[in-house]
């Protein structure tokens, strides 16, 4: 069958996406149909598969497929990105909507410029910070205990890990420059290590100053992305809790992809700002094994 799709990026994490108010795919051709499109010699290339579907309880919903064919909880790169793809295919006539992903119903506002959607801004919700609840396990502590710059062994590396759930996982370390990050070696490690029983994302910052920081990821699933806007969002959490940064000012996030502006508001809100960008449209022909 050959299946119409919209390529999009949100600061080069890129992925593909289907219009699932149009085009019905079968639960089980989802995983090998994000495998498939994702590779970069076979398929079309990207970080993964995002479906934008009618909601019960929002006004549009998404589903996150990540390369290797597992699904993830929230995107915040495909959550500014499906907010533009609905606000520009007619599905919503508004410029603030909700969307509904895995990890819950989030606020979205568009920005349009000469009818062209240029920025969205996404309330992320409250980020969760309890241990249990990221999950992190440990053998010693409380599962309501918030894990701040606690040690943590990977092979020889001796680092200092912050955990924070922005509806997906992540663990953010610190790194005096980001020339120095072990991404590389450190991220595959530790996003597959039994401390996450469902895995994690894996964050390198440096903190040039208390309105920006530096910020690379290794997401699970995917590896070494462009961009990671939740990852972002937990990133200023983290630095917020290690006093780094300011809670309720902006702190511009400087990734490999380009800059989000994240704010986390003294209501406990975590707000992202960021751009969404089409990049081409197609079909692809997809033929069941």
């Amino acid at each position: 069958m050959n299946i119409p799709f919209t390529k999009m990026h949100g600061l080069g994490n890129n992925y593909i996406y289907i219009d699932g108010f149009k085009v019905a795919l079968d639960e089980e051709d989802l995983s090998p149909l994000a495998q498939a499109v994702s590779n970069v010699y076979t398929g079309i290339g990207s970080d993964g598969l995002i479906l934008m579907l009618p909601s019960d309880i929002a006004d549009v919903r998404m589903r996150i497929f990540n390369k290797d064919g597992s699904e993830a909880m929230n995107c915040g790169n495909g959550l500014r990105c499906v907010a533009k793809l609905a606000y520009d295919l007619g599905y919503v006539d508004q410029t603030t909507f909700t969307v509904e992903a895995k990890s819950g119903v989030v606020d979205a506002e568009v920005e349009v410029e000469q009818g062209v959607v240029k920025n969205v801004s996404i309330d992320m919700g409250q980020p969760i910070l309890e241990r249990g609840k990221i999950p992190m396990e440990t053998l010693t502590g409380d599962a309501d205990d918030h894990v701040i710059q606690e040690p943590f062994l990977v092979g020889e590396e001796n680092l200092y890990a912050t955990a924070v759930s922005m509806g997906n996982p992540h663990v953010i370390f610190y790194v005096d420059d980001m020339v120095d990050a072990p991404l590389e070696t450190v991220g595959p490690a530790v996003t597959n290590d039994s401390r996450f029983p469902e895995g994690v994302n894996v964050e390198f910052v440096e903190v040039l100053n208390n309105q920006e920081i530096n910020f690379r990821v290794w997401e699970r699933g995917s590896g070494i992305t462009q961009a990671c806007g939740t990852g972002a969002c937990a990133a200023v959490v983290s630095s917020v809790l290690n006093d780094y940064v300011k809670k309720d000012k902006e702190v511009v996030v400087h990734l490999d992809g380009g800059d989000l502006m994240i704010t986390w508001k003294e209501d406990g809100h975590v707000m992202m700002k960021g751009p969404a960008v089409t990049v081409a449209t197609g079909e692809f022909y997809w033929q069941k094994i």
